[in-house]
């Protein structure tokens, strides 16, 4: 849960968000030393009058600053091309959820049962209840267990929407027509909050996202009691 005055990312709750943001810690320490040496070569140029004839027509620093460089970008296309595997690696899944977006709110099926599925509307700010956030809380939460592979199946019905949930490492575009897939693993149990993020009308920003996970048999629990209801 993201917080006043914050930052840096929310905490990870995914191994792929885990993964992002060692990444993100690794490019910016790439991009403080290329900018602390180039505000040193600056300050260098400016502050000093001596004039160095081999700097100024040398083919062995032309060699370096092409190399290093490639190299550099290297060291960042790796990790990143490894993490962009990770995030489209679907093995098994657990469970499966399609998560189809509407103007303004989201609707959610599991596949893997019946008649298990609801629609999740933001909760009005005149009927919060005391702890829950305003724009962020829905009336029903999208219930999952902790570590199982769970793969989301993402439409819309409308217009274009964006399921998107920072803190497990997921945003993936909801085209109609189109059904776009996503996988996570929530690593530890907690309520992860997110919201639409792509344009998508004037009630854009009132249509949120709440995942719950939960252990595997409180979410058991959960999904006799849909079912009954149902």
């Amino acid at each position: 849960m993201a917080h006043p005055t914050q930052l840096g990312f929310q905490d990870a709750a995914s191994p792929v968000m885990e993964e992002l943001l060692h990444f993100h810690d690794h490019a910016l320490m790439i991009v403080f030393m290329i900018s602390t040496l180039v505000l040193y070569i600056i300050v260098a140029m400016v502050t000093t009058k001596l004039t160095n004839k081999y700097i100024l027509d040398s083919q062995e620093i032309e060699i370096i600053w092409t190399v290093l460089p490639a190299l550099i970008l290297i060291l960042i296309a790796l990790p990143s091309l490894r993490i962009l595997y990770l995030m489209d690696e679907i093995n098994d899944p657990h469970l499966t959820i399609k998560a189809i977006g509407h103007q303004w709110y989201w609707s959610y099926e599991y596949t893997d049962y019946e008649e298990l599925g609801f629609d999740s509307y933001m909760v009005p700010t005149q009927d919060l209840a005391s702890g829950q956030f305003r724009l962020l809380d829905t009336d029903h939460r999208m219930v999952v267990p902790i570590e199982s592979p769970i793969r989301m199946l993402i439409s819309a019905e409308d217009v274009l929407h964006s399921w998107a949930v920072p803190s497990l490492g997921v945003k993936m575009d909801a085209v109609p027509g189109r059904l776009n897939q996503a996988a996570f693993i929530a690593s530890r149990p907690g309520v992860f909050y997110g919201q639409c993020s792509e344009i998508c009308g004037a009630n854009q920003s009132f249509m949120p996202i709440v995942v719950e996970a939960v252990p595997l048999e409180h979410f058991e629990k959960w999904s006799s009691l849909m079912l009954e209801d149902a």
